[in-house]
């Protein structure tokens, strides 16, 4: 019947698991090199002199349709017919994302000019406006008896493999004794692997149980289907054979802003507080060895046709009107906003707030970033941090996690807490690594080396002590109490 048409535009991208990387560790002030990922201009003024790293791995898949307790789908087989709690609604999603951070390394030319390069493999896919009450009775199955109407609408998704090669440049803009405004831009080398893509406009499958009486004078199910259906990929995409198919340029801009933290500024980089503001992934990859269909799907054909024919392709082909067939349209890169907000509380502690907007996703074949804001409070050090992010994500709702950083090791998740204790939980994430950090000395953090000085030894710097020859407390700025 036409729900193979359906059922395998629907299933078509889930050999792909696989929008946001490295949850929590991100909002660290020792994360490095990896700030290059959110946000380019994170990498100057930053805590390192030089930040190599080895290797790490990111993962996320969310949904808002299947919901299960993780570690007993870790731990034993489940089935998803009994042992999930199924949400169902006009519109349903899943997404996915895979990210892994190759060899890369930031370098501090002084404290105003930053280089790096790195090179990241990723993969990510979507699954978007999926009614989920026609999915829940394809899944379960069809009594060939009962007739049904399925208006599934407009529906769209896409999957694709790419690896970057990518060099960043930060530097200072504007400096003061309080503030500080810098950018960054990174420019990426994408060379595409895999891509397929599929979408549907105003959808409706009308199954009438004996609507055909055949030669015999037995009858079959008739199917009354209208719409638009596009479907396409590489041609490696079916088997899965992973080969430079296409090659493109990447962009990401960013903006940091800081206040400085004057009574700090014995430590590297100190801020009170920090804004960052940036836009990743502009660009496109053009898969020409590919080729996408438009097939024209209003007609009625019998239940036996459809089920005497094999394969989504070939019941597109002799059933339904080919309306366009053509290379495949560009894949737009997951596009995406970021916002960044970082307060110093006291000490060793921080609260960070982090959000990202999906500029992508509209376009027939196009990554799509998933809309989240996350709040990160964090205990951060030279050679140990913790943080424990609090998210809200689109699709997949409300996470918590819990990650760590340890000299070379980071390890963490951002829905770890959520996923051992909700037994409706509707994603998981997971990222680990190691690199070899290369810490500034203390000492390197002061531009001028006077104002480095602390005169009359309690502890304000000169550059920020009001009474530079009389010692005080930091409380008065350095100047006795009356």
């Amino acid at each position: 019947m036409l729900k193979y048409i359906f059922l395998g535009t629907t299933l078509f991208f889930s050999l792909f698991v696989e929008a946001q990387s490295y949850i929590g560790f991100l909002s660290d002030g020792y994360s490095g090199i990896h700030g290059v990922i959110s946000n380019p201009a994170n990498i100057v003024d930053s805590k390192y002199k030089t930040d190599i790293n080895l290797v790490g791995a990111s993962t996320i898949i969310g949904n808002d349709y299947y919901g299960f307790k993780v570690t007993d789908y870790l731990t034993e087989r489940i089935d998803f017919e009994t042992d999930v709690v199924k949400t169902p609604r006009d519109s349903n999603n899943a997404f996915g994302n895979f990210d892994i951070l190759g060899p890369s390394f930031l370098y501090n030319i002084n404290n105003k000019h930053t280089v790096a390069l790195f090179s990241r493999g990723r993969m990510n896919f979507h699954l978007s406006d999926i009614n989920g009450e026609n999915f829940e009775t394809i899944i379960e199955g069809f009594d060939e008896n009962v007739d049904y109407l399925i208006n599934e609408g407009d529906f769209r998704g896409a999957a694709s493999a790419w690896s970057e090669i990518g060099v960043t440049y930060a530097a200072v803009i504007l400096e003061d004794e309080e503030r500080m405004l810098t950018g960054g831009v990174s420019l990426k080398h994408v060379q595409g692997y895999l891509n397929g893509y599929s979408n549907g406009a105003s959808v409706t499958i009308d199954y009438d149980a004996d609507g055909i009486t055949l030669p015999d004078t037995s009858t079959t199910g008739s199917i009354t289907s209208t719409g638009i259906i596009t479907y396409g990929y590489t041609d490696n995409f079916e088997d899965m054979q992973f080969e430079k198919m296409a090659s493109g340029l990447g962009i990401d801009l960013g903006f940091s802003y800081k206040l400085k933290d004057k009574f700090n500024l014995r430590s590297v980089a100190p801020h009170k507080l920090k804004l960052g503001l940036s836009i990743t992934d502009l660009g496109s990859l053009n898969f020409k060895e590919g080729t996408a269909t438009t097939y024209d799907i209003t007609a009625t054909v019998s239940q036996e046709d459809l089920e005497n024919i094999d394969g989504l392709e070939e019941k597109l082909n002799n059933l339904y009107t080919e309306v366009n067939s053509n290379v495949l349209e560009k894949y737009a890169l997951p596009t995406a906003l970021h916002f960044n907000f970082d307060y110093h509380l006291n000490s060793k502690f921080y609260l960070n707030f982090s959000s990202d907007v999906a500029l992508s996703g509209k376009q027939n074949n196009s990554g799509r970033p998933i809309n989240r804001a996350t709040l990160t409070p964090r205990f951060e050090s030279k050679w140990f941090s913790l943080f424990s992010p609090l998210s809200s994500f689109q699709h997949m709702g409300f996470q918590w996690g819990l990650g760590l950083r340890a000299g070379p090791l980071y390890l963490g998740s951002g829905s770890l807490i959520t996923a051992l204790t909700n037994k409706q939980a509707k994603g998981a994430d997971f990222y680990a690594g190691l690199k070899l950090p290369l810490y500034k000395k203390k000492s390197n953090s002061p531009t001028n080396q006077e104002d480095s000085n602390d005169t009359d030894g309690d502890g304000v710097l000169n550059i920020m002590d009001g009474c530079p020859k009389i010692a005080g407390p930091a409380s008065n700025d350095g100047c006795p109490e009356n």
